[in-house]
């Protein structure tokens, strides 16, 4: 089973594509951790922003896609998605992996771990920090795909546009612009 992990593509229709080409394409799931189309007042719109095209590779995605409703994601923005943007949050049962998908504008991490502990949740995926990371606790795996638009990390190394593959318990985050892994 692989599942692809992707967050904050802000309408950027490349990054979408440079995800899908390096990493996602033979996924058997796709889940989006929020901000989806819309690049936000504190952002420019990115070389290429196109929202309605976005919208059309993922509703014309022959893979499943959850999406976990960010703070840039609106009711004008499921008027274009064939898929629900869900809200505060995405719980999928796959074969025997629990997974809790969580934008993470509400409640950060911090927050959603203990949540994910109580509820028996293997693998909480967020996003809206545009900062790649894997955290492992027992028996829980934190990942933020960082983001494929902007980056926002304050570590060089870490600037970079990235989406992630969790495939039978190995989790990789991906440069979506060298077509590489990359090591966290």
């Amino acid at each position: 089973m692989k599942i692809g992990i992707i967050a904050d593509t802000h309408g950027n229709v490349a990054g979408w594509d440079a995800a899908m080409g390096v990493a996602l394409t033979d996924s058997d799931l796709i889940v989006h951790c929020g901000d989806v189309l819309y690049h936000g007042p504190k952002f420019a719109p990115a070389e290429a922003y196109d929202p309605m095209a976005l919208a059309g590779r993922i509703n014309d995605s022959t893979t499943p896609v959850l999406i976990a409703r960010g703070n840039g994601d609106s009711d004008v923005d499921q008027l274009v998605l064939d898929v629900p943007l869900q809200s505060p949050y995405v719980f999928a049962q796959v074969e025997d992996l629990r997974i809790l998908a969580a934008h993470g504008h509400i409640r950060p991490p911090e927050e959603l771990v203990p949540l994910a502990r109580k509820w028996g949740i293997d693998l909480l995926l967020t996003g809206h920090l545009h900062v790649p990371s894997v955290t492992r606790y027992d028996g829980l795996v934190h990942v933020n795909p960082g983001t494929v638009t902007y980056p926002l990390s304050p570590d060089g190394p870490l600037q970079r546009r990235t989406c992630v593959t969790w495939e039978d318990g190995a989790i990789t985050h991906f440069d979506v612009e060298r077509g590489e892994p990359l090591s966290l």
